[in-house]
């Protein structure tokens, strides 16, 4: 099988031939895979080296012992047969936009608050970049993918933070169960020693590969919607480890609450309408429904919006 894409973002100001190879490169990533490894992507390496201290730290002194104190009421550690309910994963959810909750957190240092706002205010460009950069490959005018994203209030914008301990029974329970993700472009800052990150390529599993200070990208089922399928959001999953915690920190550029979500009338051929395979829908309702379904196959996502697309008030999406 051929190798994860891992994308140098500098090559983009190299001159047009670096800069047109490099857009081959993501746009066969962004068709074939749905998930590629961005390297010099123009994030402090010394912001990455501290977010990833203050999160190792964090989870050592406040998410720890509540873990363990989990496990032990659920009975994990002795269980005989695979576990299809829970996940192995320690986690915190921080929301950056349309506002940030990260000063009302608890348990969080200063610091922490701090690094995580400098780090939420880098990613939020590079997936605006990336959005422009996708946008390019596709034939859509420049701004097309952040303003159909873009709702009354802006985007939605918020970070998982997780750790995945090491597992007694790694055959049995999954660090995280296999699904798509239902927002709009992934960023992820994970472990560049303790791997599990897995996608699901031509019916088989590959591995995402850990690399130091690298920022790994996949695709959310609302870029395939507005793609109208040439783009696909994957399956993923984390493979629990027995040996070493894997810090995973995924940040969600997603549309906001009220944005409503179609294919881009430019990527579906103008002779004919059926041509459209995605329904149009509002993001928050696609949410509710996602929040129970997170775990199965997408496709009856998608058809239970088609059933209730009617309903939604569609009008053009500005550029300018």
């Amino acid at each position: 099988m051929e190798s994860f894409p891992v994308i140098d973002l500098s090559k983009l100001n190299n001159g047009d031939d670096e800069r047109g190879s490099t857009m081959e490169l993501i746009k066969d990533a962004c068709e074939n895979w749905g998930f590629f490894e961005l390297v010099n992507h123009g994030i402090s390496l010394e912001l990455m080296d501290a977010v990833e201290k203050l999160t190792k730290e964090h989870y050592k002194k406040c998410m720890e012992q509540r873990f363990k104190e989990m496990v032990a009421t659920k009975g994990l550690a002795a269980v005989q047969s695979e576990v299809s309910d829970i996940d192995w994963e320690s986690t915190f959810f921080l929301r950056h936009l349309p506002v940030s909750n990260i000063s009302e957190m608890p348990d969080l240092e200063e610091d922490y608050r701090k690094i995580m706002k400098e780090f939420a205010v880098e990613l939020e460009k590079l997936a605006e970049q990336l959005l422009d950069l996708l946008c390019e490959n596709l034939g859509l005018e420049k701004g097309y993918l952040k303003n159909a994203f873009y709702g009354s209030k802006g985007p939605t914008f918020g970070t998982k933070v997780s750790n995945y301990p090491p597992c007694p029974k790694p055959d049995l329970i999954k660090g995280l169960r296999a699904h798509t993700d239902a927002g709009g472009i992934i960023l992820l800052f994970q472990d560049d020693k303790v791997s599990g990150l897995q996608l699901l390529k031509d019916g088989k599993w590959v591995d995402v590969p850990p690399m130091r200070h690298s920022i790994v990208i996949n695709l959310g089922d609302q870029l395939e919607v507005i793609t109208n399928g040439k783009y696909k959001s994957v399956m993923h999953r984390v493979i629990a480890q027995p040996d070493g915690t894997r810090m995973s920190i995924a940040s969600f550029y997603n549309p906001g609450s009220d944005a409503v979500i179609f294919p881009a009338p430019a990527l579906v051929a103008k002779e004919a309408e059926e041509s459209r395979v995605y329904p149009k829908f509002v993001f928050e309702d696609y949410m509710k429904l996602y929040a129970g379904l997170k775990f199965q196959a997408k496709e009856p996502r998608f058809d239970a919006m088609k059933a209730m697309e009617s309903t939604v008030n569609l009008g053009p999406i500005a550029t300018v």
